[in-house]
């Protein structure tokens, strides 16, 4: 267990001046401290390694309530603020595929050091590396403060990316010219309204944790950058609301165009039953079976039935032109 921990973990130390990536060969070598010139982004994936875990907040005479919080087996939104670190759990959403798909993730930062720990490998960080590696930016020139934030962005701006990609792919198929009142076109519309609830599930999350990170006090750790990304949270819940009331009003236009048909249909069929009952009643009488109905002897009562039949029928349709039924 050990040895898979130490292959999932990476360490980049970096400085104004100075930049080194490693790998751990013992867990002996991983030092998180607050007295290190350098600042430490320590990131681990796996949540399986409990007991490692334990041992490296053991060794580093990190807070014992650490340990509680990581061994956790369900993790809801939480921003903790201990003696001189900040844990953070969140859950975030995995947009690289088209099932949209979740991991748990956990921060414990302090002034000088971030210990990122993710369920699943892969991230979308790549370009925070890139940056440190090449000393772009001013990202090695501040602290684990403004690392969180960029991880964090990072996050929101992968939600926005997928958001969008996702939008500019229904934009045609859900079209309001397209709308059909089709059991395909209403799968289509459920579907894209579950992936916005996903999305918007994720970045109330997400906009809860910067809410609560906002508010933390801790020292040499500026929480001024997280008022931009609560912006950026906010502005794509209300993307995503207002798609998902244009989604809503699609979803009633179908429901209004299937009664306008059912309604066009009853009142087809109305309008033949009104004319034929008559008839029928006419057909009726004369059918039946008594020996005396003087009508049945006379020499043109057939035509004469079938003349008022027609005359019936002439003036109900008539009738219902006037009315404008149809």
């Amino acid at each position: 267990m050990e040895n898979e921990f130490l292959e999932n973990t990476s360490i980049i130390s970096y400085s104004a001046k100075n930049y080194e990536k490693n790998h751990f060969s013992s867990l002996s070598e991983i030092v998180l401290t607050n007295k290190t010139p350098t600042s430490e982004w320590l990131n681990t994936y796996g949540l399986q390694f409990k007991e490692v875990f334990k041992n490296i907040i053991i060794e580093n005479k990190l807070d014992d309530f650490l340990i509680k919080l990581l061994m956790d087996k369900e993790h809801s939104n939480k921003v903790i603020l201990l003696d001189d670190v900040v844990f953070i759990s969140t859950r975030v959403l995995i947009t690289k595929s088209e099932i949209l798909d979740s991991e748990q993730m956990f921060f414990i930062v302090s002034s000088s050091f971030l210990w990122s720990i993710q369920e699943k490998k892969g991230d979308y960080f790549n370009w925070i590396r890139e940056r440190l590696e090449g000393n772009k930016g001013i990202v090695r020139k501040k602290k684990t403060d403004y690392l969180l934030f960029l991880i964090l962005e990072s996050i929101i701006d992968n939600y926005e990316d997928a958001y969008q990609k996702n939008a500019d792919l229904n934009s045609d198929r859900l079209n309001s010219s397209n709308i059909k009142p089709t059991p395909e076109f209403t799968s289509l519309v459920e579907k894209r309204k579950q992936e916005l609830f996903n999305f918007k599930k994720a970045t109330l999350s997400l906009r809860d944790t910067i809410i609560k990170l906002d508010k933390i006090e801790i020292d040499n750790f500026d929480v001024k950058y997280f008022s931009e990304l609560k912006e950026q949270t906010n502005n794509l819940i209300s993307n995503i609301d207002f798609e998902l009331q244009e989604l809503e009003s699609k979803i009633n236009l179908i429901f209004s165009i299937q009664g306008h048909r059912l309604n066009e249909v009853m009142k087809t069929l109305t309008i033949l039953s009104v004319i034929f009952i008559p008839l029928t009643f006419l057909a009726g009488i004369y059918g039946m079976n008594f020996t005396n109905i003087p009508e049945l002897n006379f020499k043109y009562g057939y035509f004469i039935l079938l003349g008022i039949m027609v005359v019936i029928t002439i003036i109900s349709v008539w009738y219902f032109k006037r009315k404008k039924w149809f």
